[in-house]
């Protein structure tokens, strides 16, 4: 079995692959790139979910349930 150490991994910018991002918008799949100005703007500055935030293990109450 090989082995791979991914820190030794050098790629230059030639040799680099732009990656497209896509997101869901209004029900359907759009690329990131094809976004205008301010909805790019919008995207960028999002707010994920995190469920450990919202997990309360042994406390007993309400935990405020909001994304950082």
């Amino acid at each position: 079995m090989t082995t791979i150490n991914f820190a030794d991994i050098k790629l230059s910018d030639e040799e680099r692959q732009p990656c497209e991002v896509w997101t869901r918008v209004m029900g359907y799949f759009r690329p990131v790139s094809e976004f205008n100005k301010g909805k790019k703007s919008e995207f960028y500055t999002r707010v994920y979910f995190k469920e450990s935030k919202a997990v309360c293990g042994s406390c007993g109450e309400m935990m405020n349930i909001a994304a950082e």
